[in-house]
């Protein structure tokens, strides 16, 4: 049996050598990839364009359009004179957010009245209309905070008898709130998922297109030991990919790694054996290359989707929150973000674990059976 898998295993290697485009292809479009994702995938949203019509002309008003701008979230882009202006500026396009300071801003603001803000937000891009009204409310509140203070000082009274609840957020793990730190960790698990599945889906029927399946099978090769040797390379390759694109995250994106490599270890083997099993399970599946690259597509996208990459599952319907417990890359975004931000062991993500090694035990299984079916 070894030395039928020791040949095995050195074809697949030998042709990996011959192919010259072989190593850029596994490296360079990664390490692209990698780069790319990690400075583009980010929920922070920094200058908002922003039109402003200010109908107060107050030192007060003047104050709050200066705590928009120091932010450094929006660009006064606009500053109106009218509100047909305003509304020209969103329609447009020129401006996704405008902030209306009504006259009598200021009278009201010192008197203790309620001083009526308008803010009109573009909601084409409802992402960045919500990002930008939670960096409105913020700023409001903490201008309303100063201004509170600067009045009682002012006048010189003593402020009502009150019951102050003063909230003092602390976060663990990620305490800037740096949601590249939440990011990078899963894109790291994302595109080792693309690059394995791609690779394993185009084994068994490459050798089928070339004819040299047929070859292989009147051999004395077992089936077993046939996807054995073919899983084995592109499992190093994976192991490989991991190992290169957490690199970059750590050195060149600066994310703490603060867990255990033995755990990170163990949950990138699991996780690459159910992603080599639904490669190669494609790959029985499919008669030539165009068909697993199809099959690929529409595999590959939803298991993304559906990941909790982007997208939190809670928020999901219960249908797909249900299908999602079969996604092995769910399973693997749990254990990366806990090793690299919150250093948690195998004691406490072993329900990941275990998942990930049902559900490679599981695709692995159905691929030999399936092979074993296509050869009949």
């Amino acid at each position: 049996m070894f030395e039928r898998l020791y040949v095995m295993l050195m074809k697949e290697f030998l042709e990996l050598r011959r192919d010259r485009w072989a190593l850029f292809r596994l490296v360079v479009p990664l390490l692209i990839q990698m780069v790319v994702f990690g400075y583009a995938a980010t929920f922070t949203v920094s200058h908002v364009a922003t039109a402003v019509l200010d109908l107060d002309q107050s030192q007060a008003s003047r104050e709050l359009v200066s705590h928009f701008v120091a932010t450094g979230r929006f660009d006064v882009v606009d500053v109106a004179g009218s509100q047909d202006r305003i509304t020209s500026d969103i329609d447009s396009g020129r401006a996704v957010v405008a902030v209306v300071i009504h006259a009598g801003f200021a009278r009201m603001l010192w008197n203790g009245q309620g001083a009526p803000l308008q803010v009109v937000v573009d909601g084409t891009n409802s992402n960045t209309a919500l990002i930008a009204l939670g960096y409105i409310s913020q700023i409001v509140t903490q201008f309303q905070a100063s201004n509170t203070i600067q009045s009682l000082s002012t006048r010189g009274g003593a402020a009502p008898l009150t019951i102050s609840i003063t909230l003092q957020p602390r976060p663990w793990f990620n305490e800037g709130l740096n949601d590249r730190w939440f990011f990078i960790p899963g894109v790291i698990g994302t595109l080792t998922l693309i690059q394995v599945v791609s690779l394993t889906a185009f084994a068994v029927v490459r050798e089928r297109e070339v004819g040299t399946l047929e070859q292989i099978m009147v051999s004395p090769i077992r089936p077993f030991e046939f996807i054995l040797g073919k899983t084995v390379p592109f499992f190093l390759i994976g192991l490989g990919d991991v190992a290169l694109v957490t690199a970059v995250g750590i050195l060149w994106f600066r994310i703490p790694f603060v867990g255990s490599p033995t755990t990170m270890l163990l949950g990138a083997t699991l996780f690459l054996l159910a992603a080599l099993g639904l490669g190669l399970l494609l790959s029985t599946l499919s008669r030539t290359q165009q068909q697993a690259f199809a099959l690929q597509f529409f595999l590959v996208n939803p298991l993304f989707i559906l990941s909790g990459f982007a997208f939190p599952i809670a928020a999901m319907p219960q249908a797909l929150q249900w299908f999602t417990l079969i996604n092995p890359l769910r399973y693997f975004l749990v254990v990366i973000r806990a090793v690299f931000l919150k250093g948690i062991g195998i004691a406490d993500l072993w329900p990941q674990l275990g998942a990930m090694a049902l559900l490679g035990l599981a695709m692995l299984t159905l691929s030999i059976l399936r092979f074993r079916n296509s050869l009949d």
